[in-house]
């Protein structure tokens, strides 16, 4: 009798037919019952698996459209381009401008993190510290971890109330128009690293927010938000040497 051949294009059929499948369903398709000869075919391809639901869902990587965090959903089931939830979680806190209190990357990862991140700090993967009689999580990197609290400080000098998600806020009309005309008084200089400021208050998603309303490329509000929180201010220019236009030829 010749062995039984499996195919890994009846589980490429699948996938693709279905977009995300467990492994039962991967196993029917491919007409077997045994785990090892389901992950030998899928070795042949390039797949991941969910972080969320206990890593029941698989996906082919060409299915998968990641946001700028790395995650993507479907039926509400979460994948990471990351990987499991313990590498998900170690690498956005890792990234993170300011750290992430447990609920904060709960709600941003849409399952329970507070587990995964306790173990990720006694692995010594990441760090954490008492904020406001509550453990703030952070990279274990020492500059980095430097950056992140002075971040989260000045995150905690901002309005705590008008929360919209995760480092999200929304900025009442009053406040946009105080904000606009104090920003038309400052010079150059000025303006960059008080727009930055700015955006630090409102976390993730503020350097577009704050660029927007002042009708300035983000990448300038992230470079004052960058320069504020690094302390690497030139104190002595307005503007960077070279910066600003070219002087006026004298007239003849």
């Amino acid at each position: 009798m010749r062995p039984q051949s499996y195919h890994a294009e009846d589980v490429v059929a699948l996938l693709r037919r279905q977009t995300i499948a467990t492994l039962p369903e991967l196993k029917q398709a491919l007409g077997t019952q045994t785990d090892s000869t389901l992950f030998r075919k899928l070795a042949e391809l390039e797949y991941r698996s969910s972080y969320s639901h206990r890593g029941r869902f698989y996906v082919l990587d060409q299915s998968c459209r990641f946001d700028e965090l790395g995650l993507w959903q479907f039926r509400q089931v979460w994948f990471s381009a990351h990987g499991t939830l313990l590498c998900t979680a170690a690498a956005l806190v890792d990234a993170a401008e300011a750290g992430y209190h447990a609920d904060e990357l709960t709600a941003l990862l849409h399952v329970q993190t507070k587990a995964a991140l306790a173990k990720l700090a006694g692995e010594g993967r990441l760090s954490r510290q008492v904020v406001d009689g509550r453990l703030l999580y952070l990279c274990a990197e020492p500059a980095t971890r430097r950056r992140q609290l002075s971040a989260r400080q000045v995150r905690r000098a901002g309005p705590a109330t008008l929360g919209l998600g995760v480092g999200v806020r929304v900025l009442p009309d009053e406040l946009k128009a105080a904000i606009v005309l104090f920003y038309s008084l400052l010079d150059e200089r000025q303006r960059r690293l008080y727009a930055g400021l700015e955006a630090a208050k409102i976390g993730h998603g503020g350097d577009s927010q704050i660029a927007a309303l002042l009708g300035v490329d983000p990448d300038t509000v992230a470079r004052g938000r960058r320069e504020l929180l690094t302390g690497q201010v030139d104190r002595d220019r307005v503007r960077r040497a070279g910066g600003g236009r070219p002087p006026k030829a004298p007239r003849t």
